[in-house]
Order: C-alpha cells, then structure tokens, then sequence
C-alpha cells in the first residue's frame, strides 16, 4: 500500500468518528521525518481519544501496525506514527498554537472533506429518503 493511499484510509477512519478540518499534508518532496501528514481536529479529549482509537483500530484491520504513539494521557494532542504516515489529532483550541500547517508551509495541503457513501439507485426507482427520528414514539390507533 503507498502512503498516499494509507494517509486518505487514516483520513476516513478519522471521518469515521465525525473528525473536523481533516487535512492531508504531502511531504514527499521535503525532507520531513514522514510522507504525509494527516491532521484533525477533535472537540473535546473523549472526542480526541475516539478519533486517534478509530483510527488505530482501522489501520489494524487493514493490516498496518502502529510504530509508536504519544499523547494519550493528555488528549490535546495524540500522535499516531505509521513511519511513513503521522496521524495528528487535535483538541480545537490546541491546534492552532501548534499551526503544523504553517510550520510545514511547503508542504502540500490536501483539505479532506467527509464524503458520504454513495449508495446505487436502480433504474426507475425513486430515491428514498431517511426520516429523521425525533425521539417520539407514536401509538398506533386502530380504524
């Protein structure tokens, strides 16, 4: 697998878990400890914990192991590194004042935006739509 394809599957796994400003950095032509890095934002530590643990399950899954991690105990900044591929996960207000993409400004910024599934409609049928529960149940009345 290249790290392009791993950087945008960690990208989805991160999306997986409702991730914010996911963004993918190419640092191929810099001389950077990795190729890409995948940067996110998260609103709150259970949030942070929850992306960075999709993420490591999902990387698992498909079979690329983790080589080291930090920041679990703090949660304003988990790092995950698959050597050739740093996942960065943020608390919102912690981002900034680390500014990774300002810090790596030659590198090439990649905006990920969540995608939702496209799901096939056969020929000559309407597209469904999902209703919105409100929470309510509603009794049936008989006739």
């Amino acid at each position: 697998m290249t790290s392009r394809t791993l950087a945008k599957k960690v990208a989805a796994f991160a999306h997986s878990k409702k991730a914010t400003d996911v963004l993918l950095m190419d640092l191929r032509k810099l001389r950077a400890p990795a190729d890409f890095f995948v940067v996110c934002s998260a609103d709150s530590d259970t949030h942070a914990k929850a992306i960075a643990d999709a993420v490591r399950v999902g990387a698992e899954g498909i079979g690329v192991s983790l080589w080291h991690s930090e920041g679990f105990r703090s949660l304003t900044w988990v790092l995950l590194d698959y050597v050739d591929v740093v996942v960065h996960v943020f608390k919102k207000d912690v981002r900034p004042f680390y500014n990774l993409e300002r810090l790596w400004g030659d590198a090439k910024l990649i905006p990920v935006e969540d995608t939702p599934p496209v799901i096939p409609v056969p020929d000559g049928a309407s597209p469904k739509r999902s209703r919105k529960s409100t929470g309510r149940r509603t009794k049936k009345v008989k006739s």
